[in-house]
């Protein structure tokens, strides 16, 4: 089983910055794909951000430019660094971490940018 922490949402001003992280513990052996999703009330989880074991990166077009997703292997972690913060990056942002094939959730981190 794998377990999942997040940590690093809060309140923000537009324009500000945040940092959110994620370690990984349990049955963690060789980690594929880690990446960070959000969420708002009414509308589809979408994906922000992903980075392979060799460290390719995807990102939403909305957040390219302005969030930088990384991983430490050696800790288990993946981050995400958000800058230029806007109203409409206000969400539920949850990590991932694929183990062959197999996608497990954080709980979820509640990031809100105020205008």
């Amino acid at each position: 089983q794998v377990q999942l922490v997040e940590s690093g949402g809060g309140l923000v001003q537009a324009g500000g910055s945040l940092r959110l992280s994620c370690a990984a513990s349990g049955s963690i052996f060789n980690i594929n794909g880690m990446g960070w999703y959000r969420q708002t009330p009414g509308k589809q989880r979408e994906l922000v951000a992903a980075i392979s074991s060799g460290g390719r990166t995807n990102y939403a077009d909305s957040v390219k430019g302005r969030f930088t997703i990384s991983r430490d292997n050696g800790k288990n972690t993946v981050y995400l660094q958000m800058n230029s913060l806007k109203p409409e990056d206000t969400a539920v942002y949850y990590c991932t971490v694929t183990i062959r094939g197999a996608t497990d959730w954080g709980q979820g981190t509640q990031v809100t940018v105020s205008s």
